[in-house]
């Protein structure tokens, strides 16, 4: 065998192990990123119940405060009445 061909296998033997090398560690990176992701997307679940649960209860207030605006008018209006008939 020439010089040129040992040399060459040599450098394609040694390129090929480290592109396994790398392509091993690929894979352990890519599953830590899933497990990673996963755990995530349970924290964004939370959120999302915790903002719904929020919405309804901001919604139900806003109700409420809706409610007791229209009593507060009716007894307003209910005043100006009596006042009216009073003079």
């Amino acid at each position: 065998m020439d010089t040129t061909q040992l040399l060459l296998t040599i450098v394609l033997s040694l390129t090929t192990i480290l592109l396994v090398i790398v392509g091993v560690q690929l894979i352990f990176v890519l599953r830590e990123l899933k497990t990673t992701l996963h755990n995530v997307n349970k924290i964004i679940e939370g959120f999302e119940t915790m903002g719904t649960g929020l919405h309804h209860g901001v919604s139900e207030v806003v109700g409420f405060l809706n409610g007791f605006k229209a009593i507060v008018k009716t007894v307003e209006l209910a005043k100006l009445k009596k006042n009216e008939k009073n003079k």
